[in-house]
């Protein structure tokens, strides 16, 4: 299996196997779909990953981690459709993440109050999350199942289930996060009821219309949180429901630990400039405390997602570190169907082409991560604009 071979994930032929991974793309001032952001997807189909995946794709609208990002409704399916048909014409596929935010939605700049397995004090908004009803959990279930139709309305190839990061579906899975008694905490069998729920009901409204894929934690890299063997048993249930096509494995909390996914340089200075006053003096101090450094190695999240290479037979995507064509190879060898390339692909949308081509074997990704604070301002690789 070669990394430029025509590869199939449920009903979508792909022409390799090379899959742009979500970034939030800070492109969608009035959640909708806007000539940048346009721009920025067709640059990576044009330059020839397989698939590429839009991000963010809220389930509903207290489901955002800001009100600036996308959430899945009527209207916003003329400019989601204008994307897809401009991707589609440079010959990649396109997918939908979506999902529910829930404790790290920003529930002062929604303007609505954040949702979470268990209350907590959000560091985002510093308001407090109400903790999630039953029929809270109905309704989110539902809106996932809708935002999947309106994504195969609008032409969306696939969508991503996020069930990553200590978003709502990965609050409940986590024992750190999840204080409840009732039918949707203590054993992991209950801990993993709405993201079984989740899957469940966005295949029953697609079909075999468009792939479901979704993201999972393997760890979220918290004391006492979501952790390689409850992963490994969700995942093997989640496959048991039937509901995926495939599983993009990764680790991390946006809560509590981001750097844990993204591994390298800690932007500090950067993300502060990102923020007024007082909130950049506050990050300049602290920051380092919540940005914690990870050294940065190539394929940093292989050595556990062989764990469910072995585990499971549904097609697996390799994340984290992937940016030589030596690295993608070994995915292939290690039995991963997929690959999905995020900083790398910033750096040089055509990156993908010209490995291909071989004209090149390496990114030239240095992992600083100073593209994470561009979130607020447009995603990006600043060293492009600053001509390195």
């Amino acid at each position: 299996m070669k990394i430029f071979e025509t590869a199939y994930l449920g009903p979508l032929t792909l022409r390799n196997r090379v899959i742009k991974a979500a970034t939030f793309e800070g492109r969608t001032p009035e959640a909708l779909v806007t000539d940048e952001l346009i721009d920025f997807h067709r640059a990576v189909a044009a330059g020839g990953a397989a698939m590429t995946t839009v991000a963010y794709c809220a389930s509903s609208p207290e489901g955002r981690t800001d009100r600036h990002q996308i959430w899945m409704r009527p209207e916003a399916v003329a400019g989601l459709t204008r994307l897809t048909e401009t991707v589609h014409a440079e010959g990649a596929a396109i997918s939908a993440q979506i999902g529910h935010a829930g404790p790290v939605a920003n529930s002062k700049s929604n303007r609505a109050t954040a949702l979470a397995s268990s209350w907590q004090i959000s560091p985002l908004s510093m308001r407090l999350t109400r903790t999630a009803s039953a029929s809270d959990l109905d309704r989110i279930v539902a809106d996932h199942a809708r935002a999947a139709r309106i994504a195969v309305q609008s032409g969306f190839d696939a969508v991503e289930l996020h069930f990553g990061h200590n978003y709502l579906v990965s609050s409940f899975l986590s024992p750190a996060l999840n204080r409840r008694s009732d039918q949707f905490g203590g054993s992991l069998e209950n801990r993993a009821r709405v993201a079984r729920a989740v899957a469940s009901a966005v295949r029953a409204e697609v079909g075999t219309e468009i792939a479901v894929t979704a993201k999972l934690n393997m760890d979220d890299g918290v004391p006492g949180g979501f952790w390689l063997d409850e992963s490994l048993q969700v995942a093997q249930w989640l496959e048991s429901d039937g509901s995926l096509d495939a599983l993009e494995l990764t680790a991390g909390s946006s809560l509590k630990n981001p750097m844990y996914l993204f591994r390298g340089d800690v932007p500090l200075r950067d993300f502060a400039a990102s923020f007024p006053q007082p909130q950049r003096a506050g990050i300049r101090m602290v920051g380092s405390k919540f940005l914690r450094a990870y050294p940065y190695k190539e394929a940093y999240l292989l050595e556990q997602a062989r764990q469910f290479r072995s585990a499971v037979d549904l097609p697996l995507i390799l994340l984290g570190g992937i940016s030589t064509r030596e690295t993608m190879d070994l995915a292939m060898t290690e039995g991963f169907e997929f690959v999905a390339m995020a900083r790398a692909l910033l750096r040089e949308p055509d990156l993908i082409n010209k490995m291909q081509k071989e004209e090149v074997t390496s990114s030239l990704c240095i992992h600083c991560n100073r593209c994470m604070p561009t979130i607020y301002s447009g995603t990006r690789c600043v060293l492009v604009n600053e001509g390195a």
